[in-house]
């Protein structure tokens, strides 16, 4: 009897401690994971302005195919957003490569709104201020009476106010004489007003810029841009001068209207490229639409509000005949000039806008900061038809706001259809 009670003893004991060995095997019981949290996906405003996107698109696409361009492209920011780039056509007429993002054409005075971009940069840097006088930096430099040589400030040259009469020189900028040359005469040029008071626009004197920055930084104009500019808002396709555009492969050829919209290739040419703040800059599509991005963003880093405010700050008034805006229609209250750019009082809004024509290329730029929207348009071959689009996209936007506005009106009177 002893025995068996041993044994049942011994078995007891061994079972428990095989229960706690088999107890030492398992794991520790799984916690059970946090629940992940879902990401909020980032708003992206350009779907507030969408169905005017689509309408526009549209009209887009019909004038493309009635004013029969060979090549041509479109760009629309708004809120620091790229809301739509289209591309059309054949960068040369009888070629079958198409035009696309990154294909270069030529600003023409487009590249002054460029320049203007560069002067805020500048002025707000403390590098060259557009209230310096020009003698400061060109001790040589001499105008027809001495009174308005001392008086002449940077801003002046930026924003067509130098007081001598319009387009100084330009035949001579055509027959391509270097600008230093050409500023050697200025002596000889009739003068209408003191700076700052009349506007007359200009090429030559707006280029004076050239050298002026060149003096004070050591650096070439063309080294200047690129580096306060075009790195900056990550234009990569940019550049300045003949050369750069010749010697790129991806570039929109220039043509000719035959008759009845129908176009023959232009050999390059290099007409107005010795005025390089004036009429010298070279852009893609998608470069327009990086530095409009940030025009249009009011929390962009690359430009601030104090240099934005040099910019688009009016100077002048500039009475343009009628024709030059015939497209936009009988919306316009005033028209003014800034640092390289047209302030335009367009149906209550103030655009900056500015247009730009040399042999086979049309260019057109405008931003409206208190929308936060912009848009750029680029043709390679360009009739009446192509100046439409800027002032069709600008009437869809301001018609879409001023709805907008009236149904948020309605809402905080109480005043909408409450059935």
């Amino acid at each position: 009897m002893r025995e068996k009670n041993y044994i049942f003893i011994l078995v007891t004991i061994v079972l428990i401690v095989a229960a706690f060995k088999l107890q030492s095997f398992k794991s520790d019981p799984v916690k059970p994971e946090p629940p992940k949290e879902i990401p909020v996906p980032e708003y992206n405003p350009v779907i507030e302005i969408q169905s005017t996107l689509t309408q526009f698109d549209s009209l887009l696409e019909l004038n493309f195919k009635e004013s029969g361009i060979v090549g041509g492209a479109a760009v629309v920011t708004y809120k620091g957003k790229i809301a739509l780039l289209k591309c059309y056509g054949v960068r040369k007429a009888g070629d079958k490569d198409a035009v696309n993002k990154n294909t270069v054409f030529r600003l023409a005075s487009v590249s002054k709104s460029v320049t203007g971009v560069l002067a805020g940069i500048l002025d707000e840097e403390g590098i060259v201020k557009l209230d310096d006088h020009v003698v400061d930096y060109l001790p040589n430099f001499n105008l027809k009476y001495p009174e308005s040589t001392h008086d002449l400030q940077v801003k002046h040259l930026l924003s067509h106010t130098s007081g001598l009469i319009p387009h100084a020189y330009d035949l001579m900028v055509e027959d391509k004489v270097p600008l230093e040359k050409i500023m050697e005469r200025l002596n000889q040029v009739d003068i209408t007003a003191p700076p700052g008071e009349l506007y007359g626009y200009q090429n030559v004197i707006y280029s004076i810029y050239d050298p002026i920055v060149k003096t004070k930084t050591h650096k070439s104009f063309d080294a200047l841009i690129h580096e306060k500019v075009f790195e900056p808002f990550e234009m990569r396709d940019a550049s300045t001068g003949f050369e750069a555009f010749k010697n790129n492969p991806n570039k929109a050829f220039p043509h000719y209207n035959r008759g009845h919209n129908r176009y023959a290739p232009m050999r390059l040419n290099d007409r107005y490229y010795s005025t390089a703040p004036a009429a010298g800059v070279n852009a893609s599509i998608s470069d327009l639409g990086q530095l409009l991005a940030h025009l249009t963003d009011p929390n962009s880093e690359v430009i601030s509000k104090q240099a934005r405010e040099s910019i688009f700050k009016p100077q002048v008034k500039s009475p343009l005949s009628r024709t030059y805006f015939r497209s936009w229609g009988r919306g316009i209250q005033s028209k003014q000039y800034s640092i390289g750019w047209r302030i335009v009082n367009y149906k209550g809004r103030k655009v900056a806008y500015h247009g730009g024509y040399v042999l086979g290329y049309k260019a057109e730029i405008a931003y409206c900061e208190e929308e936060d929207f912009g848009i750029a348009y680029l043709c390679n071959s360009p009739n009446s038809a192509t100046a439409k689009a800027v002032p069709e996209f600008l009437n869809l936007m301001f018609a879409e706001k001023d709805r907008l506005a009236a149904l948020e009106k309605e809402k905080e009177t109480g005043t909408g259809d409450k059935s």
